[in-house]
């Protein structure tokens, strides 16, 4: 290929300029708020071919001339365009594991004016590739292949093709800083920027494929095109907005099984009874039963019996194996987000954690249930301890955190520790009265929990939404007991919180022949003192039955001395 002498100085010029001021470069400065996208699937060649129109939105304060666009590695850009005019870009790797081959092809865009802050431009873009099985992101940071492989499945094969988007394969163009697997949450920050930046995008596709087969996307579902000449062709798909969803495809030869209520599921050849056993399990889950809300789910059979399963929307990728608690959970949380949308991540991802827990409690115990959410809690307490710094309690919080693993974990505890408080009566009441269009503010559902319980929980959405103050850690502070005349024992308990977070903690009184539990309210670097009747002599309390997360477990123990008559 050849260019020109001033395309060549062009191009210099440019590369120097970022040499120099590497700095300036800022990759998350524009948000794509449009995609409308022809995809072209050729199945047996692994290709994917865009064609298309996108829309971007400077979020910074000032005038952007430089426009960063990103694709996965295994694509190339072909052109870039404005008002049917050809722009000159600069087209480089970037070592990134928001794809699945841990690099993406980024290109350094000239628009052809000036953006001002929060205005737009239109770019026709083309670029193509192909997208095989590739776990590189995985295996570098010391991942087994076969594990790898079972989590990065996405690929395009004549047999099967199933690729995901922003975090796995950047198969429609990104803008995201660089991030990395090895570092902690790095990973999981820059997908909740990009989350966050983009949840209001809107999404259209047009999907055609040289295969004959089923296609299923994680949008609106889209009238089927009758044609008998190829490529086939499906769509319009659409998502009118992203709110945290990533855009996924999956092409296969799928028979079909109908769910009362809209859904189906979709199975591979010689999988018809376990196929049915799983539609019999969906049709009568019931998370958040207070929500009676539609439920129209796609759910797609994996075909590695392993593959870790995906949620997306309205479509549930997932192996078709023997039914199983944690299959039960998969489509439990996909039915729950169904049930109850919100345009915040902390209502839509809480919640849906939250009926895991809730299911495992229904079916097994209560202890069961707390010990899947204490599970969780690691990465969760490690990152609260991680992030205490004076300016994080607005960053961190619930309602601004970027950080996904950190907002699912805590946003599952706030809903369990609500639900602990004010009764699942209560909390059904206000879930019921929850509407999506009318949630303007941060402070929409602590109102319409208060309206319905005539219980102030302020303090309680102030530690643990709107602001990360950190957590609790109780201890007890002094305990006191003595026999009534009705030979029963009257204990008094002053409960200490050293912790920077409130809560309502469960007081374990243990005895012997039993125990005795009661609830007290212990706000942040406060106390609180409890009178609680015994038919036996209290030997030891225990703060905190595990419902509480808390950075010190270790002092919730106290000896009780022998009543005094």
């Amino acid at each position: 290929m050849k260019f020109s002498q001033e395309k060549i100085l062009w191009v210099l010029g440019v590369l120097c300029a970022f040499v120099v001021n590497g700095y300036a470069l800022d990759r998350e400065a524009f948000s794509i708020t449009k995609y409308n996208l022809n995809l072209q699937i050729d199945p047996a060649q692994h290709r994917l071919g865009v064609r298309g129109k996108i829309t971007l939105r400077n979020d910074t304060s000032t005038p952007q001339k430089i426009a960063v666009l990103q694709i996965s590695s295994s694509l190339d850009w072909r052109s870039i365009k404005a008002a049917d005019k050809m722009l000159q870009f600069v087209s480089q790797p970037l070592m990134s594991d928001i794809d699945h081959t841990g690099s993406l092809s980024e290109a350094i865009v000239t628009l052809p004016r000036e953006v001002t802050p929060h205005a737009t431009v239109d770019l026709d873009i083309a670029y193509e590739g192909v997208i095989i099985l590739d776990a590189t992101r995985l295996t570098r940071v010391g991942t087994p292949a076969e594990m790898a492989a079972n989590t990065d499945w996405d690929e395009i094969d004549e047999n099967f093709t199933a690729v995901r988007g922003a975090g796995y394969v950047a198969w429609y163009p990104l803008a995201t800083e660089s991030a990395d697997l090895s570092e902690g949450n790095d990973l999981s920050e820059a997908l909740g920027r990009w989350k966050a930046r983009e949840g209001n995008s809107q999404m259209s596709l047009l999907i055609e494929s040289t295969k004959d087969c089923k296609i299923l996307f994680s949008g609106s579902r889209a009238n089927f095109l009758v044609t008998t000449d190829k490529p086939v062709k499906i769509g319009p798909f659409s998502m009118a907005q992203l709110n945290g969803s990533v855009p996924t495809f999956v092409l296969a030869d799928y028979k079909t099984i109908d769910v009362k209520g809209g859904s189906t599921v979709n199975f591979l050849a010689g999988t018809d009874e376990t196929a049915a056993a799983y539609a019999d399990l969906f049709a009568h889950l019931d998370p958040l039963s207070a929500r009676n809300g539609p439920v129209n789910l796609q759910v797609a059979q994996l075909p590695q019996l392993d593959a870790v399963p995906f949620v997306s929307n309205n479509l549930v990728l997932m192996p078709l194996r023997q039914v199983t608690d944690e299959s039960r959970l998969t489509l439990l949380y996909a039915v729950a987000r169904q049930r109850i949308t919100s345009p915040r991540a902390w209502i839509n991802e809480g919640l849906a954690h939250f009926a895991q827990a809730v299911d495992i409690e229904q079916q097994h115990s209560r202890q069961a249930a707390l010990d899947y959410m204490n599970a969780h809690a690691p990465a969760f307490i490690g990152a609260e301890k991680k992030l205490a710094s004076p300016d994080s309690a607005t960053n961190n919080s619930l309602i601004n955190t970027t950080d996904e693993v950190y907002l699912q974990s805590k946003a599952m505890w706030v809903w369990s520790m609500l639900r602990d408080m004010i009764g699942d009566a209560s909390l059904n009441i206000a879930l019921v009265s929850y509407h999506a269009p009318e949630d303007k503010e941060p402070s929409y559902m602590p109102r319409l929990i208060s309206a319905h319980t005539q219980r102030d929980l302020e303090w309680f959405f102030d530690d643990w939404v709107y602001r990360d103050r950190g957590l609790p850690d109780f201890k007890v502070e002094s305990a006191y007991a003595h026999k009534t005349m009705t030979n029963s024992y009257m204990l008094t308990v002053t409960v200490d919180n050293l912790g920077t977070a409130g809560a309502e903690v469960p007081v374990i009184i243990q005895m012997k022949g039993g125990e005795v539990t009661r609830r007290v309210e212990v706000r942040a670097k406060g106390k609180a003192t409890i009178r609680i009747e015994t038919p036996a002599a209290p030997q030891e309390i225990r703060i905190n039955d595990g419902s509480v997360p808390e950075s010190d477990l270790t002092n919730n123990s106290f000896r009780v001395e022998q009543p005094q008559s």
